[in-house]
């Protein structure tokens, strides 16, 4: 009897099955059934290989791909080319926003850009910024093509020092925009901004920016970890950041991966999960694990440690430039790795959470000279920026044979 009465249900879902299957393309159905993944390989057995696609770039630091398969670069001083594989580097800018930009800091300058999730129908862009007159670190969105319709949503106070403005933006699965600031300038923390909730130096910001509240052209949403709490900005995410010049997210499970640039010790590279909000990354207590400066650490309170993180002092590393986990479709021996750099040594790091827990890490090969910026394209295969050279280069993963006593780790 029951047998009977789950026949037409079975045959059903069997009928649904296949419309389904019908109707997706394979790349769709591999994802969302995630067999890449099941054919990772040892990171031993990778490396990565690059290819100049593009030069003559002025200082590109950021880098996001489009639906209609371009890529945006950001230049230092304020305008932003478009790149497509089939057409090369356009000539002229898309977006020019050189009149709003501070650029008298190495540091300074147009630092981050992202398309809003219905670019295709908006053509709007969210921006990151050192604005003039005095460095306000600047969250704004634009029109692409319209500079003179820029419209800053947000800002934080940078006058002192040119350095640590943090910069990298960008949408998540929850919709909500990320934001990354830097301390605050200079060395020590000098404003021991990482540990206070007053600021939003030496953070990462959430906000929602579909809607706005009161006199603000955007809302905090109700799940920040910090509204509420007096003094405290409810703006803020994470907090304890150094300079997180890039972080991204992964389009998959939502988290965050942070290269948050050390001081001298070790770089370092954090992984946050979505229900992670409120977690302390430990600066200016710590720089990565070891104890920075004991007057900052607080009893009772709990830090997040990095999941990666690499001798600064006395090697050629300088500047840890944080990248993205590889959720393209050429390389499945290297889905749900996470590859990032170094400015100075350009080293490949690759990172990879362990089934069991834990992580798994590699150094995979060299990155073309100065990373600034490691991205994806609208089919997640990689690309990276090279900042005074002017290069655009891109990145695929190759197989190799691990040399003897490699072990991961």
């Amino acid at each position: 009897m029951s047998r009977q009465r789950c026949r037409p249900a079975t045959m059903l879902a069997s009928l649904l099955v296949l419309t389904l299957s019908a109707l997706l393309s394979p790349s769709v159905m591999a994802a969302a059934a995630g067999p890449s993944h099941s054919r990772a390989v040892p990171l031993a057995e990778l490396t990565v290989v690059s290819e100049r696609v593009a030069f003559g770039l002025q200082r590109p630091i950021a880098i996001t791909g489009l639906p209609d398969g371009r890529m945006l670069i950001a230049e230092k001083n304020g305008t932003v080319r478009a790149y497509h594989p089939d057409t090369g580097l356009a000539a002229e800018p898309v977006l020019d926003l050189t009149a709003r930009i501070d650029t008298s800091d190495n540091e300074r300058g147009l630092l981050g850009i992202t398309p809003a999730p219905d670019f295709a129908r908006t053509g709007i862009l969210y921006v990151a910024y050192t604005s003039l007159p005095a460095g306000a670190l600047t969250l704004a969105r634009v029109p692409i093509g319209a500079p003179e319709r820029v419209q800053v949503l947000l800002t934080q106070e940078h006058s002192e020092y040119g350095n640590h403005n943090g910069g990298q933006v960008a949408f998540g699965r929850d919709g909500y925009l990320y934001w990354s600031t830097g301390d605050g300038g200079h060395a020590n923390d000098p404003f021991k901004s990482g540990q206070n909730l007053g600021t939003l130096l030496g953070k990462i910001v959430r906000i929602d920016v579909n809607r706005a509240c009161g006199a603000k052209p955007y809302c905090v949403p109700r799940g920040n970890p910090f509204v509420g709490v007096p003094g405290a900005r409810p703006e803020i995410w994470l907090y304890g950041l150094r300079n997180p010049w890039r972080f991204s997210i992964d389009p998959v499970d939502g988290s965050l991966w942070i290269g948050d640039v050390g001081q001298g010790l070790v770089e370092e590279i954090n992984h946050i999960r979505p229900w992670q909000g409120g977690a302390n990354l430990g600066w200016s207590c710590r720089e990565g694990t070891p104890v920075f400066d004991q007057q900052q650490c607080r009893p009772g309170v709990r830090y997040t440690d990095p999941v990666f993180e690499y001798e600064h002092f006395l090697t050629e590393n300088c500047s840890v430039t944080g990248g993205v986990v590889y959720r393209g479709s050429q390389t499945p021996e290297a889905w749900g790795t996470y590859v990032a750099s170094d400015y100075c040594s350009t080293l490949a790091f690759a990172v990879r959470p362990k089934p069991q827990g834990g992580y798994e890490s590699a150094t995979i090969g060299n990155f073309p000279i100065q990373p600034t910026a490691i991205g994806t394209d609208v089919h997640g295969e990689l690309y990276v920026l090279s900042d005074l050279p002017g290069w655009l280069s891109r990145v695929r993963f190759e197989r190799v044979q691990p040399a003897s006593g490699v072990a991961n780790g």
